[in-house]
C-alpha cells in the first residue's frame, strides 16, 4: 500500500510541475509577441542640404506613432507648435530662409510633426535647407 501512495504522490507532483512549467513558458512567449506587435519601426534620415548627416531606425509604440515621437527618441529636438526648429543642435535660420522640412516616403508632409502619423517601415527624411 505504501508503494501505491508514493507512486500516486510522485505522479501528482510531476503532473503539477509539467503543467506549471508549460503554462509559464506559454505566457512569456505570448507577452513577447504582444510587445512586438505594439511597436513599429520607422527610418529617420537627417540631411543638411544634399548631405546626409544621420540615419537611424527607431522603434516607437503604435499608440504614439507620430513623426515627432521617433524623432525625439533618437535626437535632441526643439519644436514650436509641432514644427521643428532644431535637431541635434542644428537650428533653422528664418533670416536666411533656412528651415527644417520633412517628407514621408518621398512625399511632402502636410501637417506638423506632432500631428503627422507614421506607420511601420515608413521613411521620414528631415532636411535643413533654404526654402524658396
Amino acid at each position: 500500500m505504501k508503494n501505491k501512495h508514493k507512486f500516486s504522490l510522485l505522479f501528482t507532483i510531476v503532473a503539477f510541475l509539467t503543467l506549471f512549467l508549460t503554462g509559464c513558458s506559454n505566457n512569456s512567449s505570448s507577452t513577447a509577441k504582444k510587445s512586438s506587435n505594439n511597436q513599429i519601426t520607422v527610418n529617420y534620415t537627417l540631411k543638411q542640404g544634399k548631405k546626409t548627416v544621420s540615419d537611424k531606425s527607431v522603434k516607437i509604440p503604435k499608440k504614439k506613432a507620430k513623426v515627432i515621437t521617433g524623432l525625439k527618441k533618437a535626437w535632441k529636438v526643439q519644436e514650436t507648435k509641432g514644427f521643428i526648429t532644431s535637431i541635434d543642435g542644428k537650428k533653422q535660420n528664418p533670416k536666411k530662409k533656412i528651415y527644417w522640412t520633412y517628407t514621408i516616403n518621398g512625399k511632402w508632409a502636410t501637417k506638423g510633426a506632432d500631428k503627422q502619423a507614421v506607420a511601420n517601415k515608413d521613411k521620414v527624411k528631415f532636411t535643413l535647407d533654404k526654402v524658396k
